[in-house]
């Protein structure tokens, strides 16, 4: 059984007459020698809301923002950014788009305001208030230099100064690693009391599902550098189920109930995650030696675990076209 995992309606695959795509890839590739890092993605981003790019290392995430921001040539396609292609931005087109990465690297021997004064400059849509109100909730003094800042000031500092340029695209890649949980708080509520406030659309790259869960409004899925799945996280969590089954001898092989992502023994019962079970699948599992079957919903972090692990000899999931 193949289980092929579509756009939900709420994500439209081509933008409609009142959307605009502000992120959008054409059978984009970028190859390594026989290795290919991205594998003709094609991938529209409409503007607006707080997307969550996921995927497992390797799955192209990285090389995709390279790409997106003019860092680095495709080897076969195109991508184009804000409406323009990636590979011939200039400076204007630059200040509309904000960049926060893992590193929040700054000069270390500057002081905090002599970093804001010279980011001032750069951006003829600088907004004070907003750069204050985004840096207050890190509690950063502005006299201290770069150097004496703990890796959670940092962060706050890059994203208070982000938002403040009035970009009206924000990419934010691994934001948080390596924060302790205030830093990663404060940061988390600065990204979402600005996220309607601004109206920049929010592009956000994390391992950590419960930032997804509370941040995404659109959970996009990568995989060996393809776009496997596009939707609200809730419709995907929707579609993974928990099935546990008390078994007196021997269960079946996980290749042999439809749609199975994930097989487990816990505790002395078999753990079954399945996508898009069918409604007679509780019977197909007592038919097979099942004395107990119980149902359960799925959260997210599990649910994308169980996607991203399974067995590739499994349900196979085809890329949104």
């Amino acid at each position: 059984m193949t289980a092929q995992l579509r756009l939900a309606p709420e994500v439209p695959a081509t933008p409609g007459p009142t959307d605009r795509a502000i992120i959008e890839t054409r059978r984009l590739t970028v190859a390594y020698g026989s290795k290919r890092a991205l594998d003709t993605l094609d991938l529209t981003i409409p503007a607006g809301r707080i997307h969550a790019i996921v995927g497992a290392n390797g799955a192209g995430k990285s090389t995709l923002f390279r790409v997106l921001l003019g860092f680095q040539a495709p080897s076969t396609g195109e991508a184009v950014i804000l409406g323009r292609d990636s590979q011939r931005l200039d400076h204007q087109d630059r200040a509309r788009i904000g960049y926060v990465n893992e590193e929040h690297s700054m000069p270390g021997w500057l002081r905090v305001e002599e970093v804001v004064a010279m980011q001032r400059r750069l951006y003829p849509q600088w907004q004070d208030a907003r750069w204050r109100r985004i840096v207050g909730h890190f509690h950063v003094e502005m006299q201290q230099r770069v150097g004496q800042l703990s890796r959670g000031e940092r962060a706050g500092v890059n994203l208070a100064m982000a938002l403040a340029q009035s970009p009206e695209l924000l990419i934010l890649d691994e934001p948080t690693l390596g924060l302790d949980v205030v830093a990663k708080r404060a940061f988390l509520e600065a990204v979402l009391s600005s996220a309607g406030e601004s109206g920049c659309t929010i592009i956000y790259c994390s391992h950590q599902m419960e930032e997804i869960e509370r941040l995404a409004d659109n959970l996009i899925l990568l995989e060996r550098g393809r776009l496997m799945h596009m939707s609200p996280p809730d419709t995907f969590c929707e579609r993974v189920s928990l099935w546990v089954c008390d078994y007196g001898f021997a269960a079946p092989r996980a290749e042999d109930i439809p749609g199975v992502l994930q097989m487990q023994r816990i505790d002395g019962l078999v753990h079954f995650l399945v996508l898009d079970a069918a409604d007679d699948l509780g019977e197909l599992l007592r038919a097979r030696g099942a004395r107990r079957v119980t149902r359960g919903a799925v959260g997210l972090d599990r649910a994308v675990n169980a996607f991203l692990t399974r067995n590739h000899a499994a349900p196979q999931v085809e890329s949104v076209p």
